[in-house]
Order: C-alpha cells, then sequence, then structure tokens
C-alpha cells in the first residue's frame, strides 16, 4: 500500500516518518529502508534501518524513481517498508504525480508485501478524495 504522509514544510512530517522506521524496525519481521535526499538522519535512524541517499542515483522523474524503488524491492525480497523522506527535493511532485505514484507502487507493493511512505508537502484538503485514504495528515506543530 502507498501512503502519502502530508502537511504544510514544517508539520513534522521528517519527525514522523523516522519514528515510524524506527519503531517498525523494532516490531517487524522485514527489512525497512528509508530514501532521502542527503545522509543527515543516519544517527537517528536505528542501525539496522537502511538508509539511502537518492540523490547518488540520478532519479529524475516518477519513471526513475519507480525503477529505483523496483530495483531496492528486486534485490531485497524482504523489504517490508520503504520510507521516503525529501522526494520534492528530488521531484517537483504534483498532486497528478501523487496519484501516479500510487496507481505504479500499488501492484508493486500488492506484489511483494511491501509498504511504502512518502511525504508530500500538501495539506489534506489539496488532496483529490480519491488519494484521502492513503493520506496520513500531520498538523503544524
Amino acid at each position: 500500500m502507498v501512503n502519502f504522509i502530508v502537511g504544510p514544510q514544517g508539520s513534522g512530517k521528517t519527525k514522523w516518518l523516522i519514528e515510524r522506521a524506527n519503531e517498525d524496525m523494532k516490531e517487524g519481521n522485514g527489512n525497512i529502508m528509508f530514501i532521502d535526499v542527503d545522509d543527515n538522519h543516519i544517527f537517528s535512524l536505528d542501525s539496522s534501518v537502511r538508509l539511502i541517499n537518492a540523490m547518488e542515483f540520478n532519479i529524475k522523474d516518477i519513471e526513475s524513481f519507480y525503477g529505483f524503488l523496483c530495483g531496492i524491492i528486486g534485490r531485497d525480497y524482504d523489504v517490508e517498508k520503504i520510507y521516503v523522506d525529501g522526494i520534492y527535493k528530488i521531484l517537483p511532485l504534483k498532486i497528478e504525480d501523487l496519484e501516479k505514484l500510487k496507481e505504479i507502487l500499488n501492484p508493486i507493493g500488492e506484489k511483494f508485501g511491501t509498504d511504502f511512505y512518502i511525504g508530500a508537502d500538501y495539506g489534506i484538503e489539496e488532496i483529490p478524495g480519491k488519494l484521502k485514504d492513503n493520506c496520513i495528515e500531520l498538523a503544524m506543530e
């Protein structure tokens, strides 16, 4: 399943993603990946969570991001959850891009039992109705 963690910049999406990744690492049976645009959170994440700096992989659009995620899952079938922070620093994500991400990632997630948690700088009021069930809204702290 694809989940979007939505809220304005500064609402705590990064903190939420890190906390959930750490909790899932302790509770889960599979591997947890955390994709970011730098290595700044290496000490905030449980040492068993795999931190991947997406800036090192020449991701230019939704399709190459999809291929990147498929490569991660293809290399390790035990990937239970993938957390993505700062994607908007790699790709300019529009609302329709969120819809496309859901559309292309749901089948691969279902096939391999992988859940995706992707931070997005949108308020819940900006999200189309068909995506709202896939959103977790964070308010300003």
